[in-house]
């Protein structure tokens, strides 16, 4: 670990922090750390940050209720920049959303960014919206035992692939899988953040559950 005595603060006492969130990897706002509240993030385990404007430390979440739970504090190759990786209790922006980065200047018309939230976002509006001609729309129109039947077949689809150890095909139908599964979710309003937190949880009981039995 790298001692807080080896970070380089600017002439004014300060290092960058960049926030992002522990499920969607997103930047969810960029501030600045003195020492002081540095050292308070690491001793609370909940972001504080030194506010330039009103020159004073700030807690997140003291009063909107916004915290963020710090999983990780890492500094760049020059130790004069810090990534924050937190999880939330709300949104991140002063302005209500979920992150400070909302505004596009520009993007590629050939790279395509993609998330597994992305593609949950997407499959919400096809439920909300209902886009005619859309398989997704078709999905979420028949129900649930539709969806639970896709889900099943794909199931099917990866177990045959993997057992002919076709690579491709096994990929092929893992995802297909994947984006039934997230039907699924948005039908019974699962979010990722959801699963990845189920996921994290089972991690730590599996490891438990190993050394028992190697004891």
């Amino acid at each position: 670990m790298l001692n807080i005595d080896e970070l380089k603060f600017d002439e004014k006492g300060l290092i960058p922090a960049v926030v992002v969130d522990s499920v969607t990897k997103k930047v969810l706002t960029v501030a600045y750390m003195n020492r002081q509240s540095l050292e308070i993030s690491m001793e609370k385990g909940l972001t504080c940050f030194w506010s330039r404007s009103r020159q004073e430390l700030w807690l997140k979440g003291e009063t909107s209720g916004n915290y963020q739970h710090i999983v990780s504090i890492t500094a760049d190759c020059d130790n004069d920049a810090l990534t924050v990786v937190v999880e939330k209790d709300g949104p991140a922006c002063h302005l209500g959303t979920d992150s400070c980065f909302t505004k596009p200047v520009w993007q590629s018309d050939e790279l395509h960014e993609f998330s597994l939230e992305s593609l949950y976002e997407l499959l919400e509006g096809r439920k909300k919206e209902k886009p005619e001609g859309s398989y997704t729309t078709y999905l979420f129109y028949k129900g649930i035992d539709k969806i639970l039947k896709k889900v099943g077949e794909e199931c099917t689809e990866v177990i045959i692939a993997a057992k002919a150890d076709d690579k491709k095909e096994t990929i092929y139908e893992l995802a297909d899988l994947a984006y039934h599964a997230m039907v699924l979710m948005v039908q019974m309003g699962i979010s990722v953040e959801d699963v990845h937190r189920e996921l994290a949880s089972r991690h730590i009981i599996d490891h438990k559950v190993k050394q028992e039995k190697m004891t």
